[in-house]
């Protein structure tokens, strides 16, 4: 398991940048991985994290897109609006959680 630092501390990431360490993600650090894939965070960015968090320490994997829309309660739609192009990978990259089953 490798380090990078970030916001001035270091965190555990994979290969690809995703976090590995759940608590070590805050709000602070999430803003700055949204800045780093270009997504301006709003309200409803921030609704869609928070949600993706607590699902999974709840349950113990990443939300997929569909989980989102059918729990979650946001469309797709929405989700590829505020997330482009490949919104479940980069929802879970902002939330500091590992890929979804099933992203590549």
């Amino acid at each position: 398991m490798s380090t990078t630092s970030l916001i001035g501390r270091e965190v555990h990431v994979d290969a690809e940048g995703f976090l590995t360490e759940f608590d070590e993600w805050d709000e602070a650090l999430g803003a700055e991985l949204a800045a780093q894939i270009g997504v301006a965070m709003t309200d409803d960015h921030w609704a869609l994290i928070r949600f993706l968090r607590a699902d999974y320490a709840e349950t113990g994997q990443t939300a997929t897109t569909r989980r989102v829309a059918t729990v979650g309660g946001v469309p797709v739609k929405q989700q590829f609006e505020l997330f482009p192009k490949k919104p479940g990978k980069k929802m879970a990259y902002v939330a500091g959680l590992p890929k979804p089953a099933g992203c590549v």
